[in-house]
């Protein structure tokens, strides 16, 4: 088994391939971290060398093909989503730190806020982008599942033997391993540090959202990090962790983001899409 480990986008990021071992694997590994990267330059809000930190400064900007095609696939989970699902939310955090609060903020201050959000607002053409003054787009929902994906391509492209990509726990495999054995995952225990269930996956991609890591409690309530964009405090009720199998990582990751922002009827949106899940 030849791997990669590295960092990107805030996550412990792994490639795996099953090969003999005269394989030389370092070339597609390499291409896959450097993709990665460029994607985390490209995206990260963090930065201040891309063109997102120019729109998030509010100036108008001309959009390439790729950031114009996550825009619009950021416009369609808005819609989908009923506004549930909004890349402006992000403007929540200057009021919620889930790293260090240890109370939730006044309503004041999240009505302060809540002006700042809403796709709605933000001015799009076929080409370019701006945004009103204190708004700003957060692309942490969707952009680790788009990099898994295109890595994913970068490796059919480069990789004859099977695979698997790791990132942060999102990951989609290549196929089936040799001898046509599955992949095997666990899925997080959000009590112990022994998985809740190992999942074996031959095809597609299995994503997991939730609240195991990011919360705090408060007078006998928790309080997770995924915000409701409407009235800017968290989910009610939601599960402590939805993972999602799909044909991509990032339709798994849609799908199960967009069913914790359904709180406690997360199991009933999800019955609906018919799709296979694993909830905690």
């Amino acid at each position: 088994m030849h791997q990669v480990q590295f960092q990107a986008m805030a996550s412990p990021c792994q490639v795996l391939i099953e090969a003999p071992e005269y394989y030389a694997a370092n070339a597609p590994l390499q291409l896959v971290a450097n993709e990665a990267w460029r994607i985390e330059q490209k995206f990260s809000r963090y930065r201040d060398d891309n063109l997102l930190y120019k729109i998030n400064h509010h100036e108008t900007c001309t959009m390439d093909e790729e950031f114009m095609s996550l825009m619009n696939f950021a416009d369609q989970c808005f819609h989908i989503s009923d506004g549930l699902f909004d890349v402006t939310s992000g403007a929540l955090r200057r009021v919620w730190n889930f790293k260090t609060m240890k109370r939730p903020p006044e309503q004041s201050k999240i009505n302060e806020i809540l002006p700042f959000i809403g796709w709605e607002k933000v001015i799009r053409t076929e080409t370019s982008i701006s945004l009103p003054k204190g708004m700003e787009i957060d692309l942490g929902g969707i952009g680790k599942e788009y990099a898994v994906d295109k890595c994913w391509q970068i490796m059919k492209t480069h990789c004859p033997w099977p695979f698997l990509i790791n990132f942060g726990g999102d990951l989609r495999v290549s196929g089936p391993r040799a001898n046509n054995k599955p992949w095997r995952t666990g899925i997080e225990n959000a009590d112990t540090t022994n998985p809740t269930a190992y999942i074996d996956i031959r095809s597609g991609a299995i994503t997991t959202s939730g609240t195991t890591i990011q919360y705090f409690e408060f007078q006998g309530k928790r309080y997770g990090h995924i915000l409701n964009p409407k009235t800017g405090w968290p989910v009610e009720n939601p599960p402590r962790s939805i993972s999602i199998a799909a044909g991509t990582c990032i339709e798994a990751g849609i799908l199960s983001t967009l069913a914790m922002l359904q709180g406690d009827q997360a199991k009933s949106f999800l019955e609906t899409q018919g799709g296979t899940f694993w909830l905690q």
